[in-house]
């Protein structure tokens, strides 16, 4: 039977130069086939608003959707270590308050560690979560909920000066406890850069080979939306999407031409019985 990473496993990892991988899930379904796939960690993020309800952006999605989603996938991966990210505006306005919604997902998710965006700002917030039992994972670069003030999904630490803000950030959050950190949209040799100069792995999407792990979307990695826009940071392992789309049309013309259901799907009554209706159609 698969063992549950720990919090230790993921430091450890780093230090061996062992990669470790990350998958986003939402639902019961995929945590399962993701633990089946051998995956190393699932996270339960906000991009669910965007990836299954249908949000243009992460911030519409509440603590009850993501406490919601986690159990599902609590359910689903009971080997696996489970991130759930803590949704926009539900922490950094109180140390109190996030304790207070940090203790719902826990408690109900059934996850192991939350995940945060942002360095500096919430580095006491990090460190109350830590000191009350709570595992964390940052997050820095591009920050889905900080859209509107990034101006857009923008590549980070293009410069020296961004590369050095984005190093402080990752700092902060290894001083407050975190046990790792995402680096997203992160231009590589800034990545390459912060990596080196953390002793907490860092998970990297869109931010080059240099990061101590990597996480796509499930939907993504699947190519499960059949239209969606291409992303320079995605690779699609499969075409689900068209799989799906094609059985679909299939099915339908079945219906359409009575080729669906056959005698095989039906239940019939043995030949030596009169039917209960009498003569079929």
């Amino acid at each position: 039977m698969k063992k549950r990473l720990s919090i230790a496993t993921f430091k450890k990892m780093k230090q061996e130069k062992q990669p470790i991988s990350v998958i986003t899930a939402y639902d019961y379904t995929a945590a399962r086939l993701a633990e089946l796939g051998g995956i190393d960690c699932i996270l339960v993020g906000d991009s669910l608003g965007n990836v299954v309800l249908g949000y243009e952006t992460t911030l519409p999605v509440t603590l009850e959707d993501i406490v919601y989603h986690s159990k599902a996938v609590s359910r689903g991966a009971k080997h696996t270590f489970i991130v759930a990210d803590m949704p926009f505006m539900t922490y950094g306005v109180s140390i109190e308050q996030t304790l207070l919604n940090a203790a719902k997902i826990m408690q109900h998710g059934q996850v192991q560690a939350l995940k945060l965006e942002g360095g500096v700002e919430i580095k006491e917030h990090v460190k109350a979560l830590v000191q009350a039992g709570i595992p964390v994972m940052g997050h820095i670069g591009l920050t889905p909920q900080s859209v509107n003030q990034l101006s857009g999904y923008r590549v980070q630490g293009k410069t020296r000066e961004d590369a050095e803000r984005l190093l402080n950030e990752a700092k902060a959050l290894e001083e407050a406890g975190a046990f790792a950190v995402v680096l997203e949209l992160v231009e590589a040799s800034a990545a390459r850069y912060i990596t080196s100069q953390l002793t907490i792995p860092t998970i990297g999407i869109g931010a080059g080979i240099d990061c101590d792990g990597q996480v796509l979307v499930f939907h993504d990695l699947l190519q499960y939306e059949p239209d969606a826009y291409p992303k320079k940071f995605v690779k699609s392992y499969a075409n689900i999407g068209q799989v799906v789309t094609e059985a679909i049309q299939a099915y339908v013309q079945d219906v359409k031409s009575l080729s669906f259901p056959e005698q095989k799907h039906s239940f019939i009554q043995e030949e030596n019985q009169q039917a209960i209706y009498g003569q079929d159609r």
